[in-house]
């Protein structure tokens, strides 16, 4: 950030940790949500100043990080897979408890991108079904029906450990 102007350090310093939190919830991997928040943060302080009169650049910056996310699923994705990690790992507790401790986390993150990225955009951000649309490039009738079908598959991969007991005897 060497050159950068003074509020978009402070900027980052301030809501690195909740973006980065934010970009895991998208990808489900750590590595990718902070390689996905630095991408958007740089976006941001090339239209800072622009950004910054528009008094929300945090709007802005998680609205890059959802379309960015999108457009790598979207893609076709070609890796080559090497042996050394060359990169250090962000470590965030508050991203390592929810792995820990939360049986939902696992079923999310093994859903689609498409119905991760609607679930997160609708129950995490409280994105309107249109605003969904918008984003994603997809139609309202869309979001609707992956968000039925990813919570039918949260329910059912919640049902087995979660057995009503109305009507046991004990």
């Amino acid at each position: 950030m060497a050159g950068a102007e003074p509020a978009f350090e402070e900027f980052v310093r301030a809501r690195w940790a909740a973006l980065v939190r934010y970009g895991y919830v998208l990808t489900a991997n750590p590595h990718d949500a902070a390689d996905l928040t630095q991408e958007a943060l740089a976006r941001l302080g090339a239209a800072w100043p622009r950004v910054q009169r528009r008094d929300n650049p945090e709007a802005y910056v998680r609205t890059t990080m959802a379309r960015l996310h999108i457009s790598r699923w979207r893609r076709a994705r070609r890796e080559r897979l090497v042996s050394d990690v060359p990169d250090r790992p962000v470590v965030d507790p508050a991203i390592e408890r929810v792995d820990a401790s939360d049986e939902l986390w696992p079923a999310v993150a093994a859903l689609p991108p498409r119905q991760r990225a609607v679930l997160v955009l609708r129950y995490y951000e409280h994105r309107s079904d249109d605003e969904i649309a918008e984003l994603l490039g997809i139609s309202r009738g869309t979001v609707r029906s992956q968000a039925a079908r990813a919570l039918d598959k949260l329910r059912a991969t919640a049902a087995p450990h979660h057995q009503p007991t109305a009507g046991r005897r004990g």
